[in-house]
Order: C-alpha cells, then sequence, then structure tokens
C-alpha cells in the first residue's frame, strides 16, 4: 500500500513532531484541518453571495428575515443574535440592505422604543434567488464525499458542537 503524500497540516505536523517530539500534536490533524477546510468554504460560499451584490453578513441578515415567515421580521437585536454579531454591526448591516432597498425599519407596534425590520419585495426576491444558488453551491461542495461520508461527518459534527457549544 502506499502512502499518500502529507498535506498541508500534515507536513505542519512532521515539522513539529521533529522539532519537538516531547509533545503531542494529533490534535492538529482536526482543528488544523477543520481550519483549512472553513477557509477554503468560506471562499467558495463568499463568492456566490457576492454574485448577488452581498456580504456574508448580509446574506445572513436576509436569510434570517426569510426564515422568519410572514411578514419577514425580526427585532435587529433578535437578529443580531441570530447572526452572532454585535448591535453596532447589525445596525451597519441594516443600514447597507435599506439604502440597497432590501430591508426597512420602523417603530415596533409592541414595544415603542423598539424597532423592527422588514424584508422588502426586493429583498425577499433577492435572498429567495440566493439561497437556491447557496444550496446549489453547498450540494456542489459537499459532492466530493458519499452520501454515507456526508452523514457521519454531520453525525460527529453535530455531537462535537452540543459539547462546545452553550445550551440555548
Amino acid at each position: 500500500m502506499t502512502q499518500q503524500p502529507l498535506d498541508h497540516v500534515g507536513r505542519i505536523q512532521a515539522e513539529w513532531h521533529r522539532e519537538r517530539p516531547d509533545l503531542d500534536v494529533s490534535p492538529q490533524g482536526v482543528i488544523g484541518r477543520l481550519h483549512r477546510i472553513g477557509v477554503l468554504l468560506s471562499d467558495q460560499l463568499n463568492a456566490v453571495y457576492q454574485r448577488f451584490g452581498l456580504s456574508e453578513g448580509e446574506f445572513d441578515v436576509l436569510a434570517a428575515l426569510r426564515r422568519a415567515g410572514d411578514p419577514f421580521e425580526r427585532a435587529p437585536g433578535e437578529l443580531a443574535a441570530f447572526t452572532m454579531v454585535t448591535t453596532g454591526a447589525m445596525t451597519k448591516r441594516l443600514d447597507r440592505l435599506e439604502t440597497a432597498g432590501l430591508v426597512t425599519r420602523r417603530p415596533s407596534a409592541a414595544d415603542g422604543r423598539g424597532r423592527v425590520v422588514a424584508l422588502t419585495p426586493a429583498g425577499r426576491a433577492l435572498i429567495d434567488e440566493a439561497f437556491a444558488a447557496h444550496m446549489r453551491n453547498e450540494h456542489r461542495v459537499l459532492a466530493d464525499l458519499s452520501p454515507a461520508e456526508a452523514t457521519q461527518l454531520e453525525e460527529l459534527l453535530t455531537t462535537w458542537l452540543a459539547r462546545l457549544e452553550p445550551p440555548r
């Protein structure tokens, strides 16, 4: 059986093993590869968002509003929590999306101090088209794995994430 050439992470591990044989560098095999995969995936996902004139963050906001269901609106704080950004970062995203005519902001009927962000018809049309392209892209990226491998990977990642992420 022939041994596969080392990938980038494997070369780094070999160098550390040579330089620090006293340390177990095996976690780099998982963490390093996940990090590299994350960077490569981000590049491929962002290429789709950019085709629609969106950043990743703007796509996330529009998707969170679309998932809310009719009337496709949420409070800014709720959007910030869903997209894991600060309220300041959310304000900047909403400013850009509102300027582009993709969302509107209005006072909340339930809370006079609160605001509500809603998709415009143009925003809904854009996110519906962009999300369909995004799903085609994700299917394309996962096509390198067999269905069984993809299922196994999802199960492993789901288990690990549940252990790392605090319950909500």
